[in-house]
């Protein structure tokens, strides 16, 4: 019989599941669940962006495209991004088309990290940053983000992380789970303490066109950082099109020409189909789609933060993505253990916070990118259960 512990990875099998999954397989054993654990739109993906792709595939569209991805799509990218976020980048040498924002993510991670170099995450955050730094050998280094600070980094808390050893700061705003963003003042103090290193930003912008208070403030925009900066986006949140698996990376040539070369051979391209859907997307036609969208996911984001505020349950309000990020230290529960006994006795899926990282604990993660009536119905099945805590 073969000792499969002889044969694995051991970087691979120390690394700890995401604790996401664990209360999703709970919630599939049982029935009648809402859940509230996804970030995952609940639109469906516009009929303009859905016809460009089955156009695509009726005019037989169907073989790979280039590696970095069709050059109709780098181009609506580089025009986009100047459009919206003031940032310019060459179409032909500073952008890659990847398998999700994620993918782009993985291949940043890989293309600048050596073993034992230090990659520093501001907590909490998405779950792949950590394993991913650590299967490209690196050693992830969290910054505890706080409440009282809006859960943004701040300078002093980066100057304390940065050592001899500092390669890589992964800055994803607006953010997952928090739903904090940073300004252009904060973004400019994180650029101030860079300013004079040669660490480069993963500037993880996925939620950038959700925001709710003021537009988003891309890190590449700051004055100087562009040359540092691999901004990181994709089509899955604001445009509902998380099926679709399609992102990209914009960054300099010598860094998105090595970005490339991973793609190659671990991708060849992304889907074609995709692409072609992705360019209309990137259409100022489709701007109102996207709005559309947001002004929806504010709405739920009002009601949501006032019905836990008024549970007594503390809810920083968030400015950005579609989470809510409420504290439950006032039950008396780990996060885990909320999550749990919520799950079993009013069946609503949450997600516990410790899933983001060590600081996340003492929170839950909530989406709101479910329907109004969704969400009323786990609001007061939530409420239910603190009740049911009070009385015992």
């Amino acid at each position: 019989m073969m000792d499969y512990s002889h044969v694995l990875s051991s970087v691979v099998t120390g690394l700890k599941p995401s604790g996401i999954r664990r209360f999703f397989d709970l919630a599939a054993e049982m029935d009648d669940v809402i859940s509230l654990g996804v970030g995952e739109p609940d639109f469906k993906t516009p009929y303009a962006i859905r016809r460009a792709g089955i156009e695509s595939l009726e005019k037989g569209y169907t073989f790979y495209t280039a590696n970095a991805g069709l050059m109709e799509l780098r181009q609506e990218i580089s025009t986009y991004l100047h459009r919206r976020f003031g940032v310019d980048y060459q179409p032909k040498t500073e952008i890659l088309i990847t398998v999700g924002g994620s993918e782009a993510i993985d291949g940043c991670i890989r293309a600048l990290v050596e073993p034992g170099d230090e990659v520093l995450i501001p907590e909490p955050c998405f779950v792949c940053y950590d394993p991913l730094t650590r299967m490209a050998g690196g050693v992830p280094v969290a910054i505890p983000t706080k409440a009282e600070n809006a859960f943004r980094l701040t300078a002093d808390e980066l100057r304390a992380a940065i050592t001899p050893k500092t390669k890589l700061l992964i800055l994803p705003y607006p953010n997952n789970p928090t739903g904090a963003v940073m300004r252009r003042r904060h973004l400019e103090e994180i650029a101030q303490v860079l300013r004079g290193t040669n660490i480069m930003v993963l500037s993880d912008e996925i939620y950038g066109e959700l925001t709710y208070e003021e537009p988003h403030v891309s890190f590449a925009s700051i004055e100087g950082m562009q040359e540092r900066t691999i901004l990181v986006s994709g089509f899955s949140k604001a445009y509902a099109m998380t099926g679709w698996r399609l992102g990209y990376a914009a960054g300099p040539a010598p860094i998105i020409q090595q970005m490339t070369k991973i793609h190659q051979f671990a991708i060849m391209s992304a889907p074609t189909t995709a692409q072609y859907a992705a360019v209309k997307a990137l259409k100022p036609e489709c701007d109102e789609e996207i709005e559309r969208m947001a002004v929806e996911y504010n709405m739920r984001r009002g009601l949501i933060v006032d019905s836990l505020n008024r549970m007594g349950l503390s809810c920083f309000d968030p400015q950005g993505a579609f989470y809510v990020f409420p504290s439950i230290q006032s039950t008396g529960l780990s996060s885990e253990e909320f999550c749990e006994r919520l799950l079993r006795s009013q069946k609503v899926a949450v997600v516990p916070g410790s899933a983001f990282g060590a600081s996340g604990e003492g929170f839950v993660r909530i989406s709101y990118s479910y329907s109004v009536d969704h969400l009323v119905e786990a609001l007061k099945r939530i409420e239910r259960f603190l009740q049911e805590l009070k009385a015992q």
